[in-house]
């Protein structure tokens, strides 16, 4: 994604207030659905890919989960999380800066019970982003574990942020996922942003063959 990409996401982050951002939940009820289906452990490692500065990770610490990874592209927005959350919550969090197109840490890990991305996988564009993203994922996710991903639907907008974005549907996200993935939930949701605008999503849970 380059260091161009970073600097884009960091002067954002670095700009706004958290709860002034387009994309800011205060409770990110879709993605707490969909984790609610899977039904994991407290223990299983849950991996927020483009955590950002969101209160996923929060919610997620709040319902006493004990291994959580967040990943961001953006060192100070995951830095306004951690600052958010406190040193004694924050601490209890691995957090990893890293760029899902070109991974170095990310694709390291193994095992992990539930991948969630909210609004990372609609700015991949060129296919060999999206498909770094994947194999990334395949390498992170384990069998039987789960996939959550948001990304602006087909009625939702072609730009955020200054940058295109590829909308999608369930179906798009399953093709894309491919053959080893089963998709057992989805739904359109609409987000408001700060301003009142209306942004809609598609929310798809998958889970990974056995």
């Amino acid at each position: 994604m380059s260091n161009s990409m970073k600097e884009h996401w960091d002067e954002i982050y670095a700009a706004l207030d958290v709860d002034e951002l387009t994309w800011y939940e205060e409770v990110p009820e879709p993605s707490i659905r969909l984790l609610s289906e899977c039904r994991i452990n407290k223990d299983e490692s849950v991996l927020d890919v483009g955590a950002g500065a969101s209160t996923f990770v929060d919610h997620l610490i709040n319902q006493g989960f004990s291994n959580i990874i967040a990943t961001d592209i953006s060192e100070i927005a995951l830095n306004k999380l951690k600052e958010r959350l406190g040193k004694e919550k924050a601490s209890s969090v691995r957090w990893i800066v890293d760029d899902i197109t070109q991974p170095i840490h990310i694709q390291n890990l193994r095992d992990t019970a539930v991948w969630h991305d909210r609004a990372v996988l609609h700015f991949l564009l060129e296919e060999k982003q999206q498909q770094m993203y994947l194999s990334t994922l395949k390498k992170v996710v384990k069998k039987g574990g789960y996939v959550i991903i948001a990304a602006f639907s087909l009625k939702g907008a072609k730009k955020c942020s200054g940058l295109t974005v590829k909308n999608y549907d369930q179906n798009m996200l399953a093709k894309f996922l491919g053959e080893d993935f089963s998709l057992l939930d989805y739904f359109d949701y609409t987000h408001h942003m700060p301003s009142g605008q209306p942004m809609p999503y598609i929310y798809a849970l998958f889970q990974r063959d056995q």
